[in-house]
């Protein structure tokens, strides 16, 4: 027996839902009107539940329709709720394009095409117009594998081509597959984790999921569903007919074109369709061959095909729909007519899609459900039962809990059951007590509980509305009407890509350059196999000035880092056995000295200050951090907690928060500022412009709306007059947080009671402004800001020296953006911004070369003769500049052409659509971070990165273009885009002096050098690790056949050297045999020989050495056994041992006779008794 949840079990009840309820079991089309926002839902899911079926919900707008799908999820949770959102498609030749919307589709396809129960689909009106493959041949792609299944591996490599799964060397993102031996990686659009399978010769032998990040099988499963990567794929069976439709519309077209005397569109199209004939043949896919679906599927679909029959469609506000989509249908339908002028499009591309018409006539035959607020006019045909339902919106009580009390007495004397519906228990536990103290009680309750009339209660949840449902007698109050907050969106996790510790070897490439502390700075060219006598083992070949070259052991390879300094100049390689590394590495050393000293100095200094302790928090913390509408990531609550901390020491703080923008970092600052009001004290918010002064003003009198808190912004587009009072009222103390830029550090500014100073992008100051801060820092509590992330590396040098906290982790719930990599036309341009328009946007369009800036905006102003555009660039007066910033922020304008300068700080949620010029003339973190100006609001961004096709590009525009196009598929171009971000982020903590040093040397030795100063200052012993040298006659490396892939090869090497515990080579052994199945002899000799390292450095072990048929095992300090425990242990192995005393202690162990695998047991053995001996001492001492 299905179990209902309690809201709706009580609606199902009342009169009206019941009316509805049985009218639907007689009849296919029904109007409900009298709802608005979420009772719309309500009904839509009461239906749902109650008649136990599937049902797809239609909305005007993606907004509308996530707003929808969060509100099911929460009243449906016994129903797989999904989303199902609108696919941009764009006419254009298109070189890449990121794939997290048409995951998010084809999850939806899969799961339909299944005939999925209990499941409630999502979606706005657009999303609908486009056409699909069929629901039948859809169905048939999707395969079962079973542990068990006897499976044909070519035959399954050969289903995951045809189906769109691109080859890779390792699974870096969803789409992908990768073969090692008999090991299978596959990422399914269908899970959150990529699939593992393992092949016993055609049997499958284990089916597992694995961690994208590290690689590490997670969990086992008995079987998975495969399904299509791609919502378009040709079969064998269509290619032919397909490609004859095209040539036959071709030549059609070419007619008309040739009547009409068109050569360049002529020329265009005939180029364009013998590409596509070309490519289709060759089974190569492009980005944009879906364009001519309706060729190779002329019986095209729509998502209303692949519901069950019985499924109930729900359309919010029908007339409004019909709006929407015609609208998208008028814009479409100009564009596409320019297109077939200038010989982009065939005809029949335009039946890609369906008009609103065609919609409603697929669902003629359904169970239609309008819902609309008014019985409107306009609705498709004539509708006959129409059921109106009494309700009424909630007002807001403004966190006023006896106005809410008043009214709950109100609902309870009428009977009603009321339930209020809070996120958090501690949250509800306070409202409880609120409540009771104005004389109502409200119980919180769990999950089944059943709601009575005059009866209150508190249930966890949300919706993005309250409602009273009248003939029910039932009202639900969200948090949005009591603390007049928006509802906290919960997290729906799309796939990312984390960014790597910048110390791996995994993506260094043959070329690159790498540091070896004792020669300096060389290029990596490669792994080579070397023989000596009949002993085989890898080395890492680096190229010096000159030809010089440098063989690096693979068991030597901790020497080596990869050389990273940011963007910029390659390194200059140095001389093998030159003295010029040297003297560059002692200079380092002195600056880093140097710097370290006066951090440390400062540090101490500030410990030694009096200070303002803070107190703990409060009910009205606690209440000012519940209406946060946001769930915090795991890294921002560290930050808060950290930030927390110092405030209520005795001592004043000093600390820096680092992350990218939009991480998180002002809400920290937020709840800092809240906490110092809190307390009487008064708090000053630094920015470096204008802009960012009046963003902050904005984002922060938001946050404080329902607070008694003052808030003023000084800057230079306040009056005199204005400035003067804001300024009275700091130092009367009538102003709590003032937010401005240098002017707050005039001599004019006073404060009756500063306790906290929040600054903004500190290095962005000047230096006269700098010292000013220096004394206003050294008297209150300071909390510094930095939008550019910094290296773990450097944070871990730091600590102890400087309080930092850094925000990694994305917000979880960000919309991915839609980004293309394209080539620059006008049509492209003029189709980006209308559409950005239509939709009431507005749009950055960089490009990045003031001489011809002013060109730039007149060539869009006549593409667009609607659009307002404006122009923005460095060289510009700082006030106009501002001036044109600010009118861009409030919608003046729609188009802002400007350079790079966006690149840092800006946060305007409204623009929504970014086009670069020319993208592969820069680097990609550059273009990161352009990108990250546009997503930042609940809607789907897009990011156009062109490029010009008739330019030759430059060698390094074009590998950064294949370097975009892999972060623009995957995400795996990530890493180098968060890695030279943060070695940006490094320099400006460290300052302009000791970015030379980092670029000299290296980021990697640099943070090296700087942490083993700090020790060094900080008067800590330096670690003394003994390098382990283990020379033995036997072949150890990792087989070319086993991990094929360079990098990581070289990434398992690194890490096999850097290990320190037996468990640690365990690990290893079995995420090798997880990821590549058994381990080859030669590879296991490896990890034996590792195992030998990490015993004898626990002995004082230094060096094993073989020759001929003696092991000598040397010392390198005193183990300090006696010779009486010596003579034990070589009587416990029984086999002829010396020991020498000559420089320190020997032993001479004599192998001849014994197997490989015996002699490693047998010194692994006696390595363990000595370990055991040595260890013991050490406990009796």
């Amino acid at each position: 027996m299905q179990v209902i949840p309690p809201i709706l079990s009580v609606l199902s009840k009342g009169n009206d839902i019941s009316l509805i309820l049985n009218s639907l079991a007689r009849k296919e089309e029904h109007l409900i009107y009298g709802l608005t926002g979420v009772q719309k839902t309500i009904v839509a899911a009461t239906i749902a539940q109650v008649k136990n079926n599937n049902m797809l919900f239609i909305c005007d707008s993606p907004k509308r329709a996530k707003e929808v799908w969060d509100d099911l999820a929460y009243l449906l949770p016994h129903f797989s709720v999904l989303y199902f959102p609108a696919l941009e498609v764009i006419p254009f030749e298109v070189f890449a394009q990121s794939a997290e919307i048409q995951r998010q589709r084809l999850q939806v396809l899969a799961n339909l095409a299944q005939e999925e129960k209990q499941t409630i689909i999502v979606c706005p009106v657009e999303a609908l117009a486009k056409g699909l493959i069929p629901p039948k041949i859809f169905k048939q792609t999707i395969r079962n594998l079973k542990v068990g299944d006897q499976v044909d591996l070519h035959e399954l490599l050969e289903y995951l081509v045809q189906y769109g799964y691109e080859r890779a060397e390792q699974v870096e993102g969803p789409g992908q597959f990768s073969l090692r031996g008999g090991i299978l990686d596959i990422f399914c659009v269908l899970y959150e984790e990529p699939i593992r399978l393992e092949f016993f010769d055609d049997e499958v032998d284990s089916i597992r999921h694995f961690d994208l990040k590290n690689q590490k099988s997670i969990d086992k499963v008995k079987e998975i569903k495969l399904v299509p990567a791609r919502e378009f794929f040709i079969t064998p069976e269509n290619t032919a007919a397909g490609l004859q439709e095209i040539q036959k519309e071709f030549e059609q077209q070419k007619q008309r074109l040739v009547k009409k005397k068109e050569r360049s569109a002529l020329e265009k199209l005939s180029n364009k369709i013998s590409e596509v004939i070309e490519k289709v043949n060759n089974g190569i896919y492009f980005p944009g061959l879906d364009q001519l679906q309706p060729f190779f599927y002329p019986e095209q679909s729509t998502l209303i095909d692949y519901l069950p029959l019985e499924s109930y469609f729900c359309l919010d506000e029908p007339v409004r729909l019909r709006e929407a989509l015609e609208h998208r249908d008028g814009e479409r339908n100009n564009s596409f007519a320019e297109l077939l002028t200038a010989g982009s499009v065939l005809p029949s591309q335009s039946r890609f899609f369906f008009e609103f018409s065609q919609l409603l006539h697929t669902l003629e035959k359904r169970k239609r459900i309008y819902l609309s607020l008014l019985p409107k006019k306009g609705l498709p045909g004539s509708v006959e039962n129409v059921i109106g339902i009494e309700t009424k919106s909630l007002p807001p009580f403004f966190s006023k809990i006896r106005l809410l009390a008043d009214e709950i007495k109100e609902w309870k004397r009428k009977k009603y059951a009321v339930i209020l519906l809070i996120t958090s228990e501690s949250k509800a536990q306070r409202l409880r007590q609120a409540l009771s103290d104005c004389g109502v009680e409200a119980p919180w309750v769990a999950e089944n509980y059943e709601p009575k009339q005059g009866h209150v209660y508190i249930a966890q949840g949300n919706l993005s509305a309250g409602v009273e449902f009248i003939k029910s007698q039932l009202v639900l109050v969200s948090e949005n009407e009591i603390f007049q907050q928006p509802k906290k969106r919960s997290p729906k996790r799309m796939f990312q890509q984390d960014g790597q510790h910048i110390t791996r070897l995994d993506d260094l490439k043959v070329g690159g350059y790498v540091v070896h502390s004792s020669h300096g700075i060389g290029r990596y060219m490669g792994v080579e196999r070397l023989k000596v006598g009949d002993v085989e083992r890898d080395y890492l070949i680096i190229k010096y000035a000159g030809e010089d070259r440098l063989f690096v052991p693979t068991d030597q390879v901790e020497l080596l880092q990869k050389y990273v300094a940011g963007e910029g100049s390659p390194p200059k390689v140095h001389k093998l056995g030159g003295t010029e590394w040297q003297k560059t590495k002692l200079k380092v050393t002195a600056s880093v000295k140097k710097l370290a000293e006066g951090l440390l100095e400062l540090y101490a200094k500030r410990q030694g200050m009096p200070g303002y302790a803070f107190g703990p928090d409060d009910n009205w913390q606690r209440e000012f951090e519940d209406a946060f509408p946001y769930k915090e990531t795991p890294d921002q609550l560290k930050a808060i907690h950290e930030v927390k901390k110092d405030m209520q020491k005795n001592t004043p703080m000093d600390r820096l928060i680092c992350g990218d923008v939009g991480y998180g970092k002002t809400e920290v600052a937020i709840r800092a500022a809240f906490k110092a009001v809190n307390d009487g004290k008064q708090v000053a918010v630094l920015v470096p412009t204008t802009i960012l002064a009046q963003q902050h003003y904005n984002t922060f009198r938001e946050r404080f709306a329902n607070f008694p808190i003052t808030i003023e912004v000084v800057s230079r587009f306040r009056t005199a007059g204005e400035q003067k009072k804001i300024m009275d009222g700091a130092q009367d103390g009538t102003v709590d947080i003032i937010i401005g830029t240098h002017r707050l550090l005039s001599k004019d500014v006073m404060f009756k009671d500063l306790g906290l100073l929040v600054i903004d992008e500190e290095q962005r100051f000047g230096v006269s402004h700098k010292e000013k801060l220096k004394r206003l820092k050294s008297q209150v509590d300071v909390l510094t800001l930095s939008a550019t992330p910094i290296p773990r590396t450097l944070h871990m040098s730091l600590v102890g020296i400087r309080d930092m906290s850094v925000i990694e982790t994305p917000p979880e719930d960000r919309y991915p953006i839609q980004t293309y990599i394209v080539e620059h036309s006008p049509e492209l341009i003029k189709e980006a911004i209308r559409r950005e328009m239509g939709r009431g946007g507005q749009v950055f369009y960089v490009h990045n070369r003031v001489e011809d800036i002013e060109k730039v905006a007149e060539d869009i102003r006549m593409l667009v003769p609607e659009t307002r555009v404006g122009i923005g660039h460095g060289q510009m007066k700082e006030d106009f500049l501002e001036k044109i910033m600010m009118q861009f922020m409030e919608q003046e304008l729609d188009v802002l052409v400007c350079t790079t300068i966006i690149e840092t700080g800006l946060d305007i949620s409204n623009v929504n659509t970014l086009i670069i010029d020319e993208a592969g003339k820069m680097g990609l973190a550059q273009l990161y971070q352009l990108r990250g100006r546009v997503g930042r609001t609940n809607r789907v961004a897009y990011a156009y990165l062109t490029y010009k096709k008739d330019k030759i590009l430059s060698q390094l525009a074009e590998k950064r273009l294949h370097a975009i196009r892999e972060f623009t598929e995957l995400g795996s171009g990530f890493k180098i885009a968060m890695r030279d971000l943060e070695i940006r982020g490094a320099g400006n903590l460290l300052g302009p002096e000791q970015h030379g040093h980092v670029a000299a040397i290296g980021f990697d030795m640099y943070c090296r050098l700087l942490e083993e100063a700090v020790r060094e200052l900080k008067g800590e012993k330096k670690a003394v690790s003994i390098n382990v040298e283990v020379d033995l006659q036997v072949s150890s490396f990792i087989a070319d056949y086993y991990i094929t892939e360079a990098a990581t090869k070289l990434d398992f090497y690194q890490r096999i050297r850097l290990v320190k515990t037996l468990k640690g080579i365990q690990d290893l052994e079995e995420e090798m045999e997880d990821r590549f199945g058994d381990l080859p002899l030669e590879t296991r000799n490896l990890l034996y020989l590792a195992r030998l390292k990490v015993l004898a450095s626990g002995c004082q072990v230094d060096m094993i050495k073989q020759k001929d048929s003696v092991v000598t095992i040397n010392f390198a300090g005193d183990p300090g056994l006696t010779g009486q425990e010596l003579m034990e242990v070589a009587q416990k192995f029984r086999r002829k041992l010396t020991f020498s005393f000559d420089n320190g202690l020997a032993i001479k162990l004599n192998v001849s006779r014994l197997s490989t695998e015996d002699c490693i047991g047998l010194l692994e053995k006696m390595l363990m008794e000595i370990s055991t001996l040595v260890s013991n001492k050490k406990t009796l001492l």
